[in-house]
């Protein structure tokens, strides 16, 4: 049975939304009310709650001070005969509280506590997930996660306290003035002059400690971007032994982080003494008024004691409020600063309407294309260039020349800002993302693997692989004898191993093997290969050729080499300088050509291009 009530409870709410992510609104109330859609219910019947709490907490005062007068005006005998009515109602309302406390807090803890932060978070990170190559790029992973974090906990926080909170505060201040002015409309003054008095303080300190409380979000996330950036390198961070170097750069920003700490803390501990100092003067004027209207036989001295009580309850209540609005106005500036990184437009987003592109076929054409990645020089120039279904292109060129830009701009991690690119006549700026880049393979030289089994891995080029397709896909690139000899820390082996972060308990050999792997399985029409053979020994590359070749049959094919030697039997090479194609044909028709590409030839020394120093984006 209370399993079943907590059960209840617990899915009242869905943390797992189904609706499709939008961007959210970069306004804090409009913020805040984006990720509380679909949480309304449960925050109503928290504040109704809170409120109906608060009012009888206030009634039990009241009671208190008609007790001490009901027990000082009757006789023992009489007492229970006259005031049974009045009893009856306080029992009530004794026995009636529990019950709105047990189901404020079920509410709170099984419903809201867990469900609703959790809502926030599949939700931005669904709409995180699919942001802009350039996002990534510009932030450290470990800032973008702790600022995901971070929001979802403030937004809860933000929206709950502003419900239960200052609901119960506002509620409970209200009845205790109509008490107070019950007795006496003087006995009310007091407690008027500490509001206005509580309220000027917090006009003057809660806007600080918002702010610091903005910046100190900023710092936290820093601070855990930096830390994550040096673990995430840390085979570089050995290397070149700068352990030292790691220290005073996570240093400096635990320093940042605590210099915001300190500010915080002294605007709080001058809050505390300061409402403290209030309490004690609000005490003396209620205990001295309260006696002086009883002297004049104004006021009874059960409301005498009521409103010393109430006074009392206020020393509590005004530190838990004072933490509580700190508190607020902390996670109101860690919202803020949450919403400047997750409320950002994407910059390359699926069209309305965008249908997913089918039976590819692969001719791909690129019509007087432009991209310079928002710079004012030029990586991509007015390119022209078509490739026919089915054929093997070898893209040549120095760093920086274009290749890979040509290519992240075809799987269109950025829009181009001038021409088109269409696949099969369609262009890829009208067609899903997903459905785009279903079509197309990559094997890239910096392989990266995800921190899960190797089969994971492997059916991430196709989800729904049988176990047979697997290890045929690891066969087919010599993957499958030294998966079988793998073991991680807890034990699993073999397909069920664990490649760790980026895959780095694999060697770089082992993780291009895993990486063609993927690809063979996911058996894409359109297939890019970007200095795909790099990181495996010539053996192991003379052995998987084969069925590279194998797997390049019947498909249109883009390979980017600086090892000429590897893409010389392509059907056509293109060779780009400087964003455009500066020639274009057979490998013999080049040479024969004497131009840049024969120059590149003859120039190679142990089969590689003589790169020169170029633009990192290119």
């Amino acid at each position: 049975m209370v399993s079943a009530i907590f059960g209840w409870f617990e899915n009242l709410l869905d943390p797992y939304p189904k609706e499709p992510p939008s961007r959210p609104p970069r306004g804090l109330i409009a913020f805040c009310r984006h990720y509380t859609r679909g949480v309304e219910g449960p925050l109503l019947m928290m504040a109704v709650t809170t409120a109906v709490i608060a009012i009888a907490e206030v009634a039990l005062f009241g009671f208190l001070g008609n007790m001490v007068d009901w027990l000082s005006g009757v006789s023992r005998e009489e007492f229970l005969a006259n005031e049974s009515g009045k009893l009856m109602l306080i029992a009530a309302v004794v026995i009636g509280l529990p019950v709105a406390v047990a189901f404020n807090t079920m509410l709170i803890h099984q419903t809201l506590l867990g469900n609703y932060p959790m809502r926030i978070r599949w939700n931005v990170h669904r709409y995180l997930i699919r942001q802009s190559m350039s996002y990534f790029q510009d932030e450290f992973a470990g800032r973008i996660a702790t600022k995901l974090m971070q929001t979802s906990l403030a937004v809860r926080e933000t929206v709950m306290k502003l419900l239960d909170v200052l609901n119960y505060v506002i509620v409970y201040f209200i009845g205790t003035l109509v008490i107070a002015a019950a007795a006496d409309w003087r006995l009310m003054i007091p407690f008027l002059a500490w509001l206005v008095g509580y309220i000027l303080l917090l006009r003057h300190y809660v806007p600080k400690l918002r702010r610091i409380s903005e910046a100190q979000a900023d710092a936290r996330a820093a601070m855990t971007g930096r830390i994550v950036d040096s673990y995430t390198n840390i085979a570089t961070v050995k290397l070149f032994s700068h352990s030292n170097r790691e220290e005073a750069y996570a240093h400096e920003a635990m320093d940042g982080f605590m210099q915001t700490v300190h500010s915080q803390m002294r605007q709080v501990s001058a809050l505390n003494i300061l409402i403290y100092g209030m309490n004690s003067t609000l005490l003396a004027m209620i205990g001295g008024l309260g006696i002086y209207l009883w002297t004049q036989e104004a006021i009874t001295v059960g409301a005498v004691a009521t409103a010393i009580a109430l006074v009392l309850r206020m020393y509590g209540m005004s530190q838990w409020i004072m933490w509580e609005m700190s508190a607020l106005f902390e996670n109101i500036g860690t919202v803020e600063d949450g919403i400047n990184s997750i409320s950002l437009p994407r910059l390359v987003a699926d069209k309305p309407g965008a249908k997913p592109i089918e039976n590819v076929s692969g001719a791909i054409r690129f019509e007087h294309v432009t991209f310079k990645y928002g710079q004012e020089k030029g990586v991509i120039e007015d390119l022209d260039l078509f490739i026919p279904p089915g054929q093997k292109v070898g893209l040549v060129g120095r760093s920086g020349a274009g290749k890979s830009t040509l290519v992240n701009i075809l799987l269109r991690f950025y829009d181009v800002e001038n021409g088109r690119i269409t696949i099969d006549g369609k262009d890829i700026s009208e067609v899903t993302q997903d459905s785009l880049r279903a079509n197309i393979a990559m094997v890239t030289q910096d392989t990266s693997l995800l921190h899960r089994s190797v089969r994971d891995n492997i059916m991430y080029g196709r989800p729904h692989a049988t176990e047979e397709m697997v290890i045929a896909a690891a066969k087919q690139a010599e993957a499958h004898d030294f998966i079988l000899d793998l073991e991680d820390i807890k034990g699993r082996r073999g397909y069920d191993a664990h490649v760790g972060e980026r895959g780095v308990k694999l060697s770089g050999g082992q993780r291009q093997r895993v990486a063609i792997s993927r690809v063979i399985l996911k058996d894409a029409p359109i297939l890019v290969m970007d200095e795909a053979t790099s990181a495996l020994d010539s053996e192991v590359e003379a052995a998987i050729q084969s069925q590279l070749d194998r797997l390049m049959q019947g498909k249109t094919v883009i390979a980017i080499a600086h090892r000429l030697s590897t893409i010389a039997a392509m059907d056509r090479l293109i060779v780009m300088d400087q964003g455009r194609v500066v020639e274009d044909g057979t490998h013999e028709e080049l040479l024969a050509l004497g131009g840049h590409y024969a120059r590149l030839w003859h120039r190679q020394s142990g089969g590689f291009i003589d790169s020169e120093p170029a633009d990192i984006t290119a």
